[in-house]
């Protein structure tokens, strides 16, 4: 194998995008638009989508626009019991553990949401660091940008040793354009967005084999 470094994507990566968790995040970052910001019900839906596809995350689109406090909104929308919805994975963790590569996370969240998801998954000990939102700032996955700062905080300098796994194709195939090798996290079929696919993580180990 040819890798020394892989980036985990965290939210509906590391845990399964039906645990309900992020749709929970999403309904938080609605609560503060409504509560904290006065926006109108009709209008939340839309920006929140428009600055989301515009600057990478919601919370990019809110700070340039509506100058939040970024710490405010990330502990707001963060704030959920995590133990109603994750629940530890053995073979995740096996497998995981048994990568002989360094092992970072790489999240548009921030450290303390990527801490507490980490401990509900029993995985914290398996990665060396994290590598989120505040951390690439005033960038964030999929900007290129982020993916260069991610590589200096791994002291990283080949791409082309590198492996991004994460559930979004658009930050698949940035990473793919940045020369890393990037797998699609929950697709079943590898498309030009990404350089291979994983549905199951007791497929992760042969397909970093094969390259």
């Amino acid at each position: 194998m040819r890798f020394t470094t892989i980036f985990f994507d965290l939210d509906d990566t590391l845990y399964p995008s039906n645990a309900g968790l992020w749709k929970a995040i999403k309904n938080r970052m609605s609560d503060y638009m409504r509560e904290r910001m006065g926006i109108p019900e009709k209008d939340i839906g839309p920006l929140r989508e428009k600055y989301y596809l515009q600057y990478g995350t919601t919370m990019r689109g809110l700070q340039k626009h509506h100058e939040i406090n970024a710490d405010d909104f990330l502990a707001y929308v963060h704030d959920l019991r995590l133990e109603d919805y994750l629940t530890p994975d053995p073979q995740q963790r096996s497998i995981i553990a048994s990568l002989p590569t360094r092992n970072l996370i790489f999240t548009n969240a921030d450290i303390p949401h990527a801490e507490r998801v980490l401990a509900a998954l029993n995985l914290r000990d398996l990665f060396s660091t994290i590598v989120d939102v505040n951390s690439v700032a005033p960038y964030c996955k999929p900007m290129p940008e982020s993916f260069e700062i991610a590589m200096k905080i791994a002291d990283e300098s080949d791409p082309a040793r590198c492996v991004m796994i994460d559930d979004l194709k658009r930050t698949t195939r940035v990473a793919q354009e940045a020369g890393m090798f990037s797998i699609l996290f929950g697709a079943t079929a590898v498309d030009e967005d990404a350089s291979a696919s994983l549905s199951d993580w007791g497929g992760l180990v042969n397909i970093l084999a094969a390259q």
